[in-house]
């Protein structure tokens, strides 16, 4: 069995800048992204987190406590202030080991992320 390195892409939004809701929502996406692509902890290389810029009370990575994820290497970045964003929304970025084909990796938009990859709402690769 071939293991390859594969990115899988997220994002989620929330309805304020509340830390309890930062948090859980990460998880909410990042759980929803590790159950539909079958991976486990040690297949983790990495995860890459960004929010918008009105998310300033929590990083989004505190919710690797709530996934118990203690050896994965986790990084917080601010999204590029662009006029017309979608606001309040939290992105990932999850590469794995993995032996799954590029177009068996189901991407996981929630919420009123679901509108940033309108070309993939028909498509078997990104859930809801």
């Amino acid at each position: 069995m071939v293991m390859l390195v594969r990115g899988i892409r997220g994002a989620i939004t929330v309805v304020s800048d509340d830390k309890e809701l930062v948090i859980a929502a990460t998880a909410r996406l990042l759980k929803k992204m590790q159950q539909e692509n079958q991976f486990r902890e040690g297949d983790i290389i990495s995860v890459f987190l960004s929010a918008t810029p009105d998310i300033k009370s929590v990083f989004p990575a505190e919710a690797r406590r709530l996934l118990q994820w203690d050896m994965v290497p986790l990084m917080c970045f601010q999204e590029i202030d662009v006029a017309g964003a979608l606001p309040l929304c939290i992105r990932a970025m999850v590469h794995i080991n993995s032996d799954k084909e590029q177009d068996e990796i189901k991407h996981i938009y929630l919420e009123e992320a679901r509108s940033l990859r309108k070309d993939l709402i028909e498509s078997p690769a990104i859930l809801p």
